[in-house]
């Protein structure tokens, strides 16, 4: 059953406020904070805990990220409206809701066969549409798609993958946590065909982004 109440409307304005309060202050990423059901996108067991501002598990042993983590990294991003925008690691498709909320193109990747199937059917259901989400290896970009305007990393990577570099747009920017257990929140902007500008923002905590090894 998928219920969203006064009540979970009234929790989700808490909720944007305590990232707001943390330190987010684009307003449309705290209005798709407030908009998005996020208690659907969580196992019905945790559905008391959904507008805490924390991480939760979800299938495949993965995460539902922290609701400041998706909104710092959403603002960091600075999406505009028909931004084409690659997602690597579509989880639980919380994150690439707030992107579609935020007038995004989506191209999102998951590498977990049963969370990527899980997910595509839920994400129509409550209504989002990404323009296209894929079973693979977030490692290797999307090249048939690049370049991209906006990338964003939602797992934790020990290096910097180079064809995600490769693939973004001159002005644009790749959002990715780097790092083994701990992680540095990284922005790249690209200033031109060979040049990165890179700004590093604190620690964060991530599930590791899965690379194919065959």
């Amino acid at each position: 059953m998928l219920r969203d109440t006064f009540k979970h409307k009234g929790k989700r304005q808490q909720l944007a406020a305590i990232v707001e309060a943390k330190g987010v202050k684009d307003a449309k990423v705290l209005e798709a904070i407030r908009t998005i059901p996020r208690h659907l996108f969580m196992d019905s067991s945790f559905e008391d805990h959904a507008y805490q501002d924390k991480a939760f598990p979800i299938a495949a042993d993965q995460t539902i990220s922290q609701p400041y983590t998706v909104g710092f990294q959403s603002e960091l991003l600075e999406i505009k409206k028909g931004d084409m925008v690659l997602e690597i690691g579509t989880g639980s498709g919380y994150q690439t809701a707030v992107l579609c909320e935020l007038g995004a193109k989506v191209y999102s990747i998951e590498r977990q066969r049963e969370l990527y199937r899980k997910t595509k059917l839920f994400l129509s259901k409550i209504g989002y549409r990404p323009k296209h989400l894929s079973f693979g290896d977030g490692y290797k970009g999307w090249p048939e798609y690049a370049p991209f305007d906006k990338i964003i990393v939602t797992a934790g990577a020990p290096y910097v993958p180079k064809p995600l570099l490769a693939q973004l747009k001159v002005g644009g920017r790749l959002v990715i946590p780097v790092g083994d257990k701990v992680q540095v929140m990284t922005l790249f902007i690209r200033k031109s065909a060979k040049e990165f500008e890179k700004r590093e923002f604190g620690d964060f905590r991530f599930v590791p982004l899965l690379e194919d090894r065959n």
